[in-house]
């Protein structure tokens, strides 16, 4: 570690979709948050730890900025706006196509009233002409007074590397918080939960991902070495009707995603998993406030 060494808490806000998840993944060179073409598939605050020599940067992924339908989508963003408090800086991210403008607009006459120091991440160049590029910073480079503006692409990594070094700039001096080898605050059975989960966006649609959460009943980690780790979890669903669609015909839907989960799981904990799947119906667990808290929906 240098003698001026940097530590501090970076909020990242945007819109659903902008691809804070997949930045904050990017970053890391670790999958701590769940990723789908879905809106609001990101329900959590989530602490991602980048270390480096110089500095440890706590990023915070938080859930989309939108217009909130129903009591899970109105936890959703204000669990955003709590993770605004107390932080070192915010960047917010907004993508380059204009179907998040509105969103990202909302998200920044928020930050507007905000004194906190802030950048701008400008996300998915890969999907614009470079000659596009530069109107477009000096268009949302007005929305506020950026400390910074950084345009790149988190899917691809283009640009990326220059992220960190611009946050750590702006840091205050302070000693880390984390072990240098420690990627997230959350448990490994958070982490499986939410890869589980993750697939269960992918696959299903309309409505079905948005009234599923998943719970770890049984992680048991092998007595001998080379075993699998056995995991048994559950699906809720929140409607009688989505069970069917979730297990599929002759179980064909619950094993895809679980075959599909098993892979991300086994990557992140390095070795074999046997994982069992069941589905059960909790009726409107995402419209009531006791089925948001046993799920962990935080605000």
């Amino acid at each position: 570690m240098t003698a001026e060494f940097r530590c501090g808490d970076v909020a990242l806000l945007g819109a659903t979709n902008v691809g804070k998840s997949t930045l904050l993944n990017r970053l890391l060179d670790f999958k701590v948050a769940i990723t789908s073409k879905k809106p609001q598939t990101t329900r959590h605050r989530i602490l991602g730890v980048l270390t480096t020599e110089s500095a440890q940067t706590i990023l915070i992924d938080t859930p989309g900025i939108h217009r909130p339908q129903g009591l899970l989508g109105q936890k959703l963003v204000r669990t955003a706006r709590a993770a605004l408090e107390d932080v070192d800086l915010i960047a917010l991210v907004v993508d380059v196509t204009a179907r998040t403008r509105d969103d990202s607009r909302r998200a920044a006459a928020i930050l507007r009233k905000i004194q906190t120091p802030k950048i701008l991440v400008i996300n998915k160049i890969d999907l614009i002409d470079k000659s596009s590029l530069l109107p477009l910073i000096e268009e949302l480079s007005a929305w506020d007074d950026w400390r910074a503006v950084v345009p790149l692409s988190a899917l691809t990594g283009d640009g990326v590397d220059r992220l960190p070094a611009e946050i750590e700039s702006l840091l205050p001096p302070g000693e880390p918080v984390f072990p240098p080898d420690v990627p997230t605050d959350r448990t490994e059975r958070w982490l499986v939960a939410e890869l589980i989960r993750e697939q269960v966006f992918r696959n299903t649609h309309q409505e079905v991902p948005y009234g599923t959460a998943v719970e770890i009943e049984q992680f048991e980690e092998p007595a001998e070495p080379g075993r699998a780790v056995r995991i048994h979890a559950v699906i809720h669903v929140d409607q009688d009707g989505h069970k069917g669609i979730v297990v599929g015909r002759g179980g064909q839907m619950i094993k895809k995603i679980g075959q599909a989960a098993r892979v991300g799981i086994e990557k992140m904990l390095g070795a074999k998993v046997f994982l069992d799947l069941r589905v059960k119906v909790t009726r409107d667990w995402s419209r009531r406030e006791g089925g948001l808290r046993r799920f962990g929906v935080e605000e």
